[in-house]
């Protein structure tokens, strides 16, 4: 996958409200009403990044959820990032 220039980066985030580009990554943090939101919402995003074998680098306290993004075999976001996050959003509702 080519990884993607911030150009291209924001372009794509204008689709997907709330994620921003950070240390060459996609971004957004979540708040639920309790952990067992949280940690539910969790484990159905699990199963979509299995199924688009795809895994982010998160990060939960309580009810804040906290998804990053990146190819690392790209070095960067590439356009699998963006899928994914796209389907977060789906799931998240």
């Amino acid at each position: 996958m080519k990884k993607m220039n911030t150009t291209e980066i924001e372009k794509a985030l204008e689709s997907i409200s709330g994620w921003s580009l950070k240390d060459d990554m996609i971004v957004k943090s979540f708040t639920f009403k309790d952990f067992k939101e949280a940690f539910s919402k969790m484990t159905h995003i699990a199963f979509e990044c299995e199924k688009q074998n795809h895994h982010p680098e998160w990060e939960n306290v309580y009810n804040n959820l906290t998804i990053k993004l990146s190819t690392h075999d790209a070095d960067g976001v590439t356009q699998k990032d963006i899928d994914l996050a796209t389907s977060i959003e789906k799931i998240i509702g």
